[in-house]
């Protein structure tokens, strides 16, 4: 019986195999491996939960960003309308203001204009008056009395002339 290299090789093999049982090598590798496997299952579970609480969080804050949206939509809207409305007032205070005063230029156009007529009327008297005294004052003769009535209607109507310009 030859003794070859082989027959020594799978020998030696075989007590390191046996060396590897003896010392539980390979249960501690599986320990080790099992070990490993565990950590890792337990951080994808981790990561699992950490990836709902970022969309939960996420949720939220998009709930609030759209609340937020909602509530800045309502206070423009809010303010177009009270500035609208203050327009709108000022606008109306504007115009009873300009038809106030449009009142009462009119009611002193009115003041003035009688006053105009009593003036008139005043100066057509006392020109009458004046008329008349003159008449008395000269004789009552026909002829004489034609001309100062001529010229007491032509002095009236200067007169007139005079205080309506």
């Amino acid at each position: 019986m030859t003794l070859d290299a082989t027959f020594w090789v799978t020998i030696s093999f075989l007590i390191f195999l046996g060396i590897l049982i003896y010392f539980k090598i390979p249960q501690k590798i599986k320990q080790t491996l099992e070990q490993n496997i565990s950590n890792i299952k337990n951080r994808i579970i981790e990561a699992e939960k950490l990836k709902e609480d970022a969309k939960n969080i996420l949720t939220e804050h998009e709930k609030k960003i759209s609340n937020s949206k909602n509530e800045v939509f309502k206070m423009i809207n809010l303010a177009n309308e009270e500035a609208e409305k203050n327009v709108i007032r000022t606008n109306n205070e504007f115009h009873n203001l300009m038809e106030n005063k449009k009142k009462n230029a009119e009611e002193r156009i009115k003041q003035l204009k009688s006053q105009a007529v009593k003036d008139i009327k005043n100066a057509s008297v006392k020109i009458a008056i004046e008329s008349v005294e003159k008449l008395i004052k000269n004789s009552l003769d026909k002829s004489k009395l034609d001309k100062i009535y001529t010229s007491s209607i032509e002095e009236t109507k200067l007169a007139l002339k005079k205080k309506s310009s």
